[in-house]
């Protein structure tokens, strides 16, 4: 079983930046790949980036150079590092665990969630 807990979330201006952290419980988080998801009021769910076991990383294409997602295995930690924000990244989010090396863009494959931390941004 693993648990995650976000933190990070809150409110900032348009063109600000905030990390959100995952903080992962279990001695095997190391081969986990982990994602991050938002899911904005009214819209479908949808993935952010995801990181695998080695670091290899993946970006959905609106936060491409703007977001870095990084992950601290010695501290069982999932980053999320959010720069130049734009209104349109308000959302929900959520960091996912799934026990298979492969990245999956699908949220169904992931097993264990977090219970989501809010990102509001201002225009």
């Amino acid at each position: 079983q693993v648990q995650l807990v976000e933190s990070g979330g809150g409110l900032v201006q348009a063109g600000g930046s905030l990390r959100l952290s995952c903080a992962a419980s279990g001695r095997t988080f190391s081969t986990y790949t982990m994602g991050w998801f938002r899911q904005a009021t009214g819209k479908d769910r949808e993935i952010v980036a995801a990181i695998n076991y080695s670091g290899g990383s993946t970006y959905t294409d609106s936060v491409k150079g703007r977001f870095t997602i990084s992950r601290d295995n010695a501290k069982n930690t999932m980053y999320l590092q959010m720069n130049s924000l734009k209104p349109e990244d308000t959302a929900v989010y959520y960091c996912a665990a799934r026990s298979y090396r492969t990245i999956s863009y699908s949220g169904n494959d992931y097993t264990y969630w977090g219970q989501g931390t809010q990102v509001t941004v201002s225009s």
